[in-house]
């Protein structure tokens, strides 16, 4: 067999060569501490921020820092434009460089923090982040209506880019443990209450009774089939039926002492839930939740919760009678397929 002349090896060994050097590169990992972005000022950027920033934080909370954040807004809600004009310049007193626009924020950051406090925006501002590929938290409510959060999920999947969204409240550490609880027994059911303001461009407990159908989840686990509502000036009280039988109820309070917690019955005894243990456990998840990719709260969850707060409200039109979770899916699942 004849020799290869040099230049027909230099021109084989080019061709070899050329797939990997056109092929594009793995995606990097990013390097810790993770650099973090936050859309929307108007709400917990401010604690959050000093929780983050802070520069004795502990174990997981030092793989992040807030190095960006977009204020954002709604004018229609004034506790918004409040808590705005009131943290925007403290955050950026803690080494934030504030930024004109979402679409500035995603050139300077490695994950986002979507924290605006009106949830009729979160789809609209998450739409660039999933295109730029960054993974993202999005603070309660997901969003404005569960047909968006539906829209939300499908995104995210669309752009193979993982999100989540949770309350604080889930996270207190007796609501993930009192199942555990020795003198409980077998679970039976749940009542769980906490604070219910009102909003009027939201679902009635997307904007702040979430805080109490969350744990109340995370107790009982998913699979309510129904629920039912009662509605005062002073009081909500939501009762959802789960498809074993078991029973689980939200009180909503505006009323007298307000407070979080929950009364959990099992087969040997009756004990307390969990409370509020600040926003810290919440912010762990998140960070691990940043560097993994993998969210500490399902899809199927995260839209069962919008479905039973969803249906409270369908229960409160129709006088209090029974809705299901299946009848308000289905009906939010067609306005969601409208959504560009």
């Amino acid at each position: 067999m004849p020799a290869k002349s040099p230049l027909s090896i230099l021109a084989l060994a080019g061709a070899l060569l050329l797939p990997a050097l056109t092929a594009p590169a793995p995606a990097a990992e990013p390097t810790l501490p993770l650099k973090a972005g936050i859309i929307g000022m108007d709400a917990h950027a401010l604690p959050w921020t000093k929780i983050i920033n802070d520069p004795n934080a502990p174990g997981e909370l030092a793989d992040m820092k807030i190095v960006a954040g977009y204020p954002g807004g709604s004018p229609d809600i004034p506790q918004s434009m409040e808590i705005l004009k009131n943290s925007v310049g403290p955050v950026s007193e803690l080494g934030v460089e504030i930024v004109d626009s979402i679409d500035e924020l995603l050139k300077k950051v490695d994950v986002v923090l979507l924290l605006s406090i009106d949830g009729r925006t979160h789809l609209e501002q998450a739409k660039p982040v999933f295109a730029a590929g960054k993974r993202l938290y999005i603070d309660k409510p997901i969003a404005g209506s569960l047909a968006d959060a539906i829209a939300i999920f499908r995104l995210s999947k669309e752009h193979d880019v993982p999100c989540f969204s949770s309350s604080s409240l889930r996270f207190a550490q007796r609501t993930l443990t009192v199942r555990n609880d020795p003198a409980l027994g077998e679970l039976v059911g749940c009542d769980q209450h906490a604070p219910c303001s009102l909003e009027p461009h939201h679902p009635d407990f997307f904007w702040y009774g979430i805080h109490g159908v969350e744990p109340l989840f995370t107790i009982m686990g998913p699979g309510c089939v129904s629920v039912t509502r009662v509605h005062t000036e002073g009081t909500d009280i939501a009762v959802g039926v789960w498809s074993d039988g078991r029973i689980g109820t939200f009180r909503g309070i505006r009323q007298g002492q307000r407070g979080y917690g929950s009364t959990v019955f099992g087969t040997k005894g009756i004990v307390p839930g969990g409370g509020f243990d600040g926003y810290e456990p919440l912010i762990v998840e998140i960070v691990k939740f940043f560097k993994t990719g993998n969210p500490p709260v399902s899809e199927a969850e995260t839209l069962e919760i919008f479905a039973f707060m969803e249906a409270a409200d369908e229960s409160k039109r129709q006088g209090g009678s029974p809705v299901t979770l299946e009848s308000v899916m289905k009906k939010a699942q067609e306005s969601a397929a409208e959504i560009k």
